[in-house]
């Protein structure tokens, strides 16, 4: 089995944090391999972005269809998600989808911790475009005033007022920047944390042998 894991920006730094997340998680399991598109906005975070990233990820899955048996889209937008599944006759996972999914089934409600509020309406979109509105407690954000603080602790901070302010029984990382946090801030909250990468790895994996 092996699985293509693209990350619709050009951040190189991110996509090795991604990928380290993920091997993490996979270990020696099947193949995994992570990849940036160069020619993409640095972060994805508007529909402006969302429609430059469309054609070098179309591309790319189209290119790559004879060497993976699953694909996914390391941005919690899901971007292009729709076009990309049109597009492959192989499994293709946005981490939006998959994690929020995965949030529907662990608890009665689920917040989404995002990176920034520009992206909020996005998220909600999202929320709603995947039938998930009843299951939405927030989408919270880092607040001002935290710029001397590390990324956890921004994080921390914002999922300590998703539980207690809006009773979120579990939190969903809204960021693949965000990847291999979820067990710090798990261990410090005390509620599931879910990391999109690992969500949609799981389903990836259960899903291709199944099909096998």
């Amino acid at each position: 089995m092996k699985v293509l894991i693209i990350n619709p920006n050009s951040d190189v730094k991110m996509t090795k944090a991604i990928d380290e997340s993920a091997r993490n998680f996979v270990k020696d399991r099947f193949i995994l391999e992570s990849i940036s598109l160069e020619d993409s906005p640095a972060f994805v975070g508007s529909y402006e972005d969302i429609a430059m990233v469309g054609k070098g990820l179309i591309e790319c899955i189209k290119k790559n269809q004879d060497k993976y048996d699953a694909f996914i889209i390391a941005c919690h937008l899901d971007p292009n998600l729709d076009a990309a599944k049109e597009v492959s006759n192989k499994l293709v996972i946005g981490i939006g989808e998959a994690s929020m999914k995965i949030a529907s089934l662990l608890g009665k409600n689920f917040s989404v911790i995002g990176s920034s509020n520009k992206t909020t309406h996005l998220k909600k979109e999202l929320v709603a475009k995947n039938g998930l509105k009843k299951y939405l407690k927030s989408v919270r954000t880092p607040d001002e005033g935290l710029e001397n603080s590390t990324l956890e602790e921004k994080l921390i901070f914002a999922a300590k007022k998703a539980i207690e302010e809006d009773k979120a029984e579990i939190l969903v990382l809204g960021c693949a920047g965000f990847a291999g946090i979820d067990k710090t801030i798990e261990k410090i909250v005390k509620v599931k944390v879910l990391d999109g990468i690992v969500c949609a790895l799981m389903i990836a994996e259960g899903m291709v042998n199944y099909q096998n």
